[in-house]
């Protein structure tokens, strides 16, 4: 049965797009919350998965417009993540991209009245006033592809910046990490830590403008650390869950997962798995990923 036309709706000059929850939004989300459902051609996506897959779920607006802080937040807790951790992936985003403001004669002052704003600027992508119909902050999940900010180089599913497209999952990465399993059941920290290090040698060699150091490479690590806590024991996780959540944007519910239910993972518990990840990296020069010195 042909369908209707439906009117394109402009994107406001704040960059979120105005369309009222009854209509537009009610349309596109016939499903209901946590149903799964792939990602349509005009939907935006980040090059997060976990948040990609929030979205999949109606979690987050499946369009992936105008994207409420609150709605992160919620879809955190759906990964078993604790409060406080879930604040700290979702707040720092909604805060204004500081290449994009301007900066005030008075930032002394503003530092002192906004403590967390300023700690934490760095990881601001919501463009200056960017705010939804209501007059909400809010953020597009294509935003998240901002570079440097949390997206980075070497990542196990995604090319780098300077290779064009940094956002949309690539085929073949994807089956390389699902390869990395050496029994084909599981995929085990040391799998993880051979395959980040494959994956940076290779990036190594095909981009000539890498970048992957300090805080880009704890972040790939906590990465990591993030798959095997959400989705495993802490120290492999099955090779269906990885293939249900990179490869196909879903919660591996199928599969037998279910998110933790006599406790939620936290910011200390998280940073541990990290940095024992990281550590096993090793230091530069022992065919491991180099810390410091690797932009080119």
């Amino acid at each position: 049965m042909a369908q209707a036309a439906t009117k394109q709706t402009a994107p406001s000059p704040t960059g979120c797009v105005d369309m009222p929850p009854s209509s537009a939004r009610a349309q596109s989300d016939p499903l209901k919350r946590g149903d799964y459902a792939p990602v349509n051609p005009n939907d935006l996506r980040s090059p997060c998965p976990a948040i990609n897959a929030l979205a999949n779920h109606g979690y987050l607006p499946r369009d992936g417009r105008n994207v409420l802080a609150s709605e992160i937040f919620d879809g955190m807790n759906h990964l078993g993540l604790g409060t406080f951790l879930g604040y700290m992936f979702t707040h720092p985003i909604f805060l204004e991209n500081p290449s994009k403001v301007v900066k005030s004669q008075s930032s002394w002052l503003t530092t002192v009245s906004h403590p967390f704003a300023s700690a934490f600027a760095a990881f601001g992508m919501r463009d200056p006033g960017q705010k939804d119909a209501a007059g909400v902050a809010c953020l597009n999940l294509d935003q998240l592809a901002l570079h440097n900010v949390v997206e980075h180089d070497v990542s196990l599913t995604r090319r780098d910046f300077a290779q064009g497209d940094n956002n949309m999952p690539q085929a073949d990465l994807i089956e390389d990490l699902l390869n990395a399993s050496r029994n084909s059941k599981t995929i085990t920290i040391d799998d993880f830590v051979k395959l980040r290090k494959r994956r940076y040698e290779r990036q190594r060699a095909d981009n000539p403008k890498l970048e992957f150091q300090g805080m880009q490479v704890q972040i790939a690590c906590t990465e990591v650390a993030l798959i095997l806590k959400v989705f495993g024991n802490g120290s492999e996780v099955p090779v269906d869950y990885v293939r249900a959540f990179f490869k196909e944007g879903r919660l591996p519910r199928e599969e037998g997962w279910s998110r933790r239910r006599w406790w939620t993972l936290g910011l200390v518990e998280l940073n541990m798995l990290a940095s024992k990840i990281k550590s096993l990296l090793g230091p530069p020069g022992e065919g491991t990923v180099p810390v410091v010195n690797v932009v080119h």
